[in-house]
Order: C-alpha cells, then structure tokens, then sequence
C-alpha cells in the first residue's frame, strides 16, 4: 500500500513532464520508443534536501563528454531509420533524460515504465505495456545498480554502456541487464597483465567510491603473481589527494593504477602536477584513458608516463559529418519563462550549454563509450528486426512487441558493426577487443598512440609492442620493484610484510631454487644428480666404478697376476723339493694348504673391478677373508708347532697326544670348520652389497660395496687379529731355535708386515675417497699375500734352488747338535 502510494506521487511527477519535452532534441516520435540516460551535467556535490524535489540536472556542471554520448545515440537511431534493410518500413524514437545523479533520477525510470503515463503496481506485469521497448545508460556502477531493479523488473533490455560492475554480470540479479562495455573483471585481468608484462611488483591502487568491486578483483588477480600492492585507497571527492599521492612518493612506488571515474582521475593527475610528483608510472582505466583534457593539462608532462586501456575500435564513420550537419542546422525555439521553469524543475531534458559547443569540441571530445553507445542502439535494432521477421524489404508490423522478446533475441545476436563482430557471452556482456594506448605528452601537439593488444575471444592473447614506449626521460623500463629480483640459483628470504619483499641467498653446493615450485627454499638435488653452489637445476651424475681399463687397475691386475703366477711356481718348487729337510720342516703338506689358499685369496682382487654386483661384493670380501684367514691359522700352528718339539719337552704327554691326534690338522679344520660358520652367519645376517657413493664426487656417482651388517665384519677382524697375536707370540717364544729350524722370522715378518699394511689402510680410509679407498683395499689384500710369499715361501725356495747344501739331513743333525750343546751348557 506504501509503495503504492509512492508510485502514484512518482506518477504524477512524470505526468508534469510530457508538458512540453517533445520539441527538442532529447525525443523522437517513432513506431518504437528506446529510453536514453546520459551524464549530460555531472552533480558534483550532493546537496542536503529539506522538502521533496526532483533534482534540476541543467543546473549542474556541463559535461561535454556526456553531450557527445547523447549526440552518439541520435546518430545511431537516424542512421538505423536511413538504412533500407536493417528495419525496413519502420522508424525508432527515443526518448533521453539528462541523468546527472546517482539516486535522484528517478522520474525519468518511472516514465520508461509507464504506460500512458500512469503504472498500476497490481497489474499482471505480462500484460503491461512499457513506454520503451529497451534503453540504454545509465553511465557509472552506482546510478545502474540503482535503477537496475525497476528496468528489470519487466525484463526491459537494459543495454549499457558505463557500467562495469562485475556484480550486474549475476543474471539472476539483473536478468535483463546487458553491456556493450567491458567489466571490471576484464579490465582489471587487462591491468594485471600490463604489470606482469614490464615485470612490476610494487605498486598502488587509487579508486573512487565505485571502484571498491575494481580493488577487490585487483587483489584477487595478483595473488600468487609475485605483485604486491604496497598502497590502497579509496577517495571520495573531499579527499586530500595531496596527503595521498605524497605517501605513495614515501613509499617509493613508481607504479600506479587509477581505477576512477573522470572527475576522481582529474583530481588525481591535477594533484600530482600541484605536488610536483615526476616519474611515475600511472595506469589509467578506461572511463579517461582517453581523456581529452587532461591530456592538455599543463605540467602533465612531469608526471611520468601514462599507460591506458580502452576498446581497440574507437571511430564511427559519419559520426562527425552528423554533427557538422546536426550544428549547422539547429534551431533555437525559445520557450516562455513559465515553460522553462517547468522543464528544469521536472523534466531533466533542457539543456541551456548544448548550443553553445561547437562540432569540433564536440569531435575532439573524449571518444571512450562511443562504440559502446553506438553498439548499443544497433544489438537493439538487431533484436527487433529480429521479433519482427524482417526481410530486405519489410517487416512484420501487426506483431506484438514485448521487451522480453527482445531480451530473448539479444543473448543470441552475432553481427557485424563496421568490420567488427558484435557478440555476447551468457552473462550478456559483449566479448570486446581492447588496446593498451599510451599518452605522448612531451610535444606541443599530445597524442595518443596504440602499443597494444589484449583479445579474449577465442582465446586471451596480450602484448605490447615495447618499442613504441615512450618512458619518461627516454630511459628503460622503470623501476618498481620491492626488491631486486634475485639471480639465477639465490632463493629469496622472506623480510617484512609483503611477500615480493626479500633477501637473496646463494643455495649451497647439491641444491637449486625452482622459482615456479617456490622460490624461498633451496631444494636438495637428488641423489643421482648434483649442482654447483647458486644453481637453478640440478645435472646428472655419471655413474663410474672401478673400470679394467684404468691405469691403477691396470697396475694391480698385473701385480696380482704376477702374484699368482709366483704362487703356483711356489707350489711347483715345494712339489719337486717334496721330500728335503726343507719342505718337512716348512709343514709338508701344511705347505700346499698354504699355497692354495693365498692363490684362492689372490683371485678376490679381481672382483674390485668393472660394474659392482652383489656377487662380486661377497667375492671381492669373503673369498679373500676365508682363505687368507686360513692361511694364518696355519702359520699359527707352524708357530706353535716349532715351540712345541724344541719346548715342550717338559709336557711329554701333551707333546704325545699333539703327535698322536696329529694336532696341527686337528687344530686347522676346526678353526676352517667355524671359519666357515661365520661367514656363512655374516653371508646371511648382513652380506656385503653394491652402494651408489654421492658423498665422494660431486658430479659423479660411484658404485662400491657394503661390508654388510658390523657385528660379523667385527667377529671376522677379532679373529684374525687373535691369530695375529698368537703367531707373534709363538714366534717370541721360538726366537733362540736352531736356524734351520727358526721359522719364526719369516712368520714375524708375515705377521707384522700383514698387520703394518692393514693399519695403514684403516688410517688411509678416513682421507680418501671411496674410489681410492677401494684401489686401496685391493692394493693392501695383495700386498698381504705378498708379504707371505717374500716373507715365508721365498726364503725356502731360495735355499732350495741355490743352496741345496743346507737342504740335506747332514746339515739339519749339525744345526740340532750345536743348538743342544748350546742348552746344555746353559
């Protein structure tokens, strides 16, 4: 009932309007009405009310701008009336009202709504009769939003040209809303790219009241783009842009966007001049990118450079001819004071400057929403040929047309308007083509040039020829930066708030930075891969081991070859020597067990060479530490053996059972037998096995073996160093025997060779690498055998091929009978 009340009110006010509006410019009769809305004059300040009025646009500050728009639209009707197969025996009108405020415009919605001057909230609306088919404006976020809901509400075709809200894209909102300009969603992604693309990080986003949608789609496209936006604000008209603009400067941001409407970006830039601001980078969207005026400004030069966006296709072709016509052939018809009045307090369609600006002021105006205008009047005119089935030659007047049907037929328009495709997504908003201009403000004549591109459709495409920059003082790229970008193979270190502030740090050695993983963390390379210190990506390591054909390998395979080869000699001399004093008293056959195992012991360092396997693991190891082992405990028992007939007589009945059980074989195959046992243990609990070293080389892996687990490595190594010990014991004890009997020296000199090179190699274990490491170990494993051959074996051999007088039973009695007087006489 209230509403209904405010309706009627509303009502009667408009009813006061169709006094005397129809002779000027501002309407034309025709078979279909369209509704205009343009920022003719632009109230500036919002006045306080103290009684009920509509508000008197004519009264407020001119704007040439708004009068272009609405001289666009006139153009865009008369040439659809002049065309003879767009609509074809059916003329448009238009009625356009002065909308110089956010939200005290209403008059004029309620006459596009009405029906015969009058709207009856309780009528059914489907059969409700609008006063225009469609309309286009209002210009400005909030004035549309304001509005939206009453056009909308009888799915009026709404098609705008100066709104870009994102939010009017919600079509369960504003079902009828459609727009000919770009969004805010597309014009911030268009600000976005221009940053990224000269690679700025810090800078500062100004705004007026209807940009708060624009920042917060700002913020959402930079996240996670390495952008920080180092200032905000949103001015209002009373601001103090001074204050503003000198904590940007403080700030050091060289980098800054002007999301506004013009009269904000007018006091932005005038401010800037006043506070001799210089050097900067300053964004413009599109509402002035094109702004005629304040390209001229004086000192607009000083500021820095000016980057815009707007829609790559400005010119109308006839556009100017219209005006030159339109200027040339108006006429003045003055109305009474009493009608003036009436038209000022109510109307919103007088205009008392429009006469008095020239064509050229108007041509030379800023011309950023005429496509849009223009685009508008014609996805109108499409839609209706559309409902009315026109042919080249006619249409279907008797057809009823509803503004639904129009809406209907408008989501699914695709034509072409000069050249260019005119098409829109489901959100009805037109799938435009933009450009990146920029302003040359260095010359007495200013101009603005193209220097880029940003399509969406059908797919996002954006550059910018840099060339055709014109940066402030003719130097690079400006600088506007947080931080200095790091080189290649420094991560950042985080510092203050913003994350594009930071430190650079060098990653270390075997580490890279992967600035699209993240660019705070050196990573680990992995282990098959390496890297110098400061590295962006890791290399490959190439795999080596000991190779055949190396010359160390090389060396100590012909080192051991000889080695066996002396061996076998070794068991050949002995062989034929069999029966002499010699061979007897060296163990006999003891002497061939010997033998054999140091040559099986030889064959392991083999094993050290070409690629590691798990086999030649357990053989290059295993093999040497069970034969050599039991070569020792023969030398143990030669040791003890020797002591045991020159001194243990004392003992006759432990010599008589070490006789009788033949003591010295006993003693060999049992310590063979759990020899034996532990290897087996060590084979099963924790066999050596190949490793990959990546500790060694640093561009290099080296393939080895593992011991295996430390408990059977230890057991073995305590077991040789007991049968160590015990021959050097046995051999202290036996230090005064008959010569020809006295093999304790060449078992000393074994034992302790043995145990000098082992020493040796444990010290060099913990300064080499693995690779020398292991040459190494082959080295000692053959010099052990070695020291047993030269030590024990050569020595007999010698007497036997050069000395054989001292290999006969004679000279062994005589040795023995001087040793026993030598006792005797002690």
């Amino acid at each position: 009932m209230f509403l209904s009340r405010i309706y009627t009110f509303l009502v009667a006010l408009i009813n006061c309007i169709n006094i005397s509006c129809s002779s000027s410019e501002f309407s034309l009769d025709g078979d279909y009405l369209l509704g205009g809305l343009f920022p003719i004059h632009e109230a500036e300040h919002a006045a306080p009310l103290f009684s009920p009025e509509a508000i008197e646009c004519s009264r407020q500050t001119f704007s040439n701008s708004g009068y272009k728009m609405f001289q666009v639209m006139r153009f865009a009707v008369e040439e659809i009336n002049n065309s003879s197969t767009l609509l074809p025996n059916v003329s448009l009108g238009y009625e356009v009202f002065d909308h110089c405020s956010d939200t005290k415009n209403f008059p004029s919605v309620f006459s596009f709504i009405s029906q015969n001057g009058s709207i009856k909230p309780k009528e059914k609306l489907n059969s409700h009769q609008t006063k225009v088919i469609a309309l286009t404006g209002p210009y400005g976020n909030t004035r549309t939003i304001n509005i939206a809901p009453l056009i909308t509400m009888d799915l009026i075709p709404m098609v705008n040209y100066g709104a870009t809200s994102y939010t009017l894209s919600n079509k369960l909102q504003y079902p009828s809303f459609i727009r000919t300009i770009p969004s805010n969603k597309d014009l911030i992604q268009m600000i976005s790219y221009i940053i990224r693309w000269f690679r700025w990080n810090w800078v500062a986003f100004l705004g007026d009241p209807d940009s708060e949608e624009g920042l917060q789609l700002f913020n959402n496209y930079i996240k996670n783009t390495g952008i920080c936006l180092a200032y905000q604000e949103i001015l209002r008209q009373s601001a103090n842009y001074s204050l503003t603009l000198q904590k940007i400067d403080k700030l050091n941001i060289n980098v800054i966007v002007v999301f506004a409407a013009r009269q904000y970006a007018k006091n932005i830039i005038k401010a800037a001049i006043t506070n001799n601001i210089r050097d900067k980078v300053w964004i413009a969207s599109e509402t002035w990118s094109m702004n005629q005026q304040l390209l001229k400004e004086p000192g607009i030069e000083k500021i820095g450079t000016i980057i815009g966006i707007t829609e790559r296709f400005l010119s109308l072709p006839g556009f100017n001819e219209f005006i030159y016509k339109t200027k040339e052939t108006t006429e003045v018809y003055p109305n009474d004071n009493t009608e003036s009045e009436i038209h000022t307090n109510t109307c919103n369609q007088d205009c008392d400057n429009c006469s008095l600006v020239t064509a050229e002021e108007i041509i030379n105006e800023d011309p950023t929403f005429s496509i849009s205008i223009y685009a508008a009047i014609y996805t109108i005119a499409h839609a209706l040929h559309k409902v009315l089935h026109c042919n080249m030659n006619q249409c279907n007047k008797n057809t009823t047309v509803k503004p639904y049907m129009l809406l209907e037929e408008i989501k699914n328009l695709d034509f072409t308007l000069n050249n260019h495709q005119v098409k829109y997504d489901v959100n009805g908003d037109r799938i435009v083509s933009y450009a990146v201009v920029v302003w040359h403000t260095e010359i007495n004549s200013p101009w603005i040039e193209m220097v880029g591109t940003y399509d969406t459709y059908p797919e996002i495409n954006f550059t910018i020829n840099n060339s055709l920059m014109p940066w402030h003082n003719n130097t690079s790229v400006p600088f506007s930066n947080c931080s200095v970008e790091c080189e290649e193979g420094f991560s950042r270190e985080h510092v203050g708030y913003h994350d594009c502030c930071f430190l650079c740090n060098k990653c270390p050695q075997n580490s890279y930075v992967n600035y699209s993983r993240d660019p705070y963390i050196c990573f680990p390379c992995a282990e098959n891969e390496w890297s110098y210190g400061g590295s962006a990506t890791c290399q490959t390591r190439s795999v080596i081991y000991l190779q055949f054909t190396d010359i160390p390998s090389i060396a100590l395979i012909f080192s051991n070859v000889c080695l066996i080869t002396l061996l076998i000699i070794m068991v050949f001399i002995f062989a034929y020597n069999y029966n002499t004093p010699v061979v007897r008293s060296s163990g006999g056959n003891m002497s061939f067990l010997m033998l054999v195992c140091l040559i099986m012991s030889c064959l392991s360092a083999f094993f050290f060479f070409g690629e590691p396997t798990s086999i030649k693991c357990i053989l290059r190891n295993v093999l040497f530490m069970f034969f050599y082992t039991i070569c020792l405990s023969c030398l143990t028992v030669r040791a003890f053996q020797i002591v045991c007939v020159f001194k243990m007589n004392e003992f006759p009945n432990m010599h008589r059972l070490w006789v009788k059980y033949n003591g010295q074989w006993m003693f060999v195959i049992s310590f063979s037998v759990f020899y034996f046992i532990v290897c087996v243990m060590w084979m099963t609990f924790g066999p050596p096995k190949t490793f990959s070293d990546v500790l060694s080389f640093k561009q290099q892996i080296f393939l080895t073996c593992k011991l295996g687990h430390v408990i059977p490595i230890s057991t073995v190594a305590f077991i040789n160093v007991v049968l160590g010990a015990l021959c050097i014991l046995f051999s202290y004890m036996a230090r005064d025997l008959p010569k020809n009997y006295n093999e304790a020296k060449s078992i000393t000199f074994s034992i302790i060779f043995y145990i000098v090179i082992w020493i040796a190699f444990l010290t060099a274990a913990f300064l080499l690498n693995s690779r020398d490491n292991f040459l190494m170990n082959a080295f000692v494993q053959i010099s052990s055998t070695y020291g047993i051959l030269f030590c024990y074996f050569i020595p007999k051999s010698y007497i036997m091929l050069f000395q054989p007088k001292k290999n006969t039973a004679a000279y062994f009695q005589t040795s023995i009978q001087n040793y026993t007087q030598t006792i005797s006489k002690n």
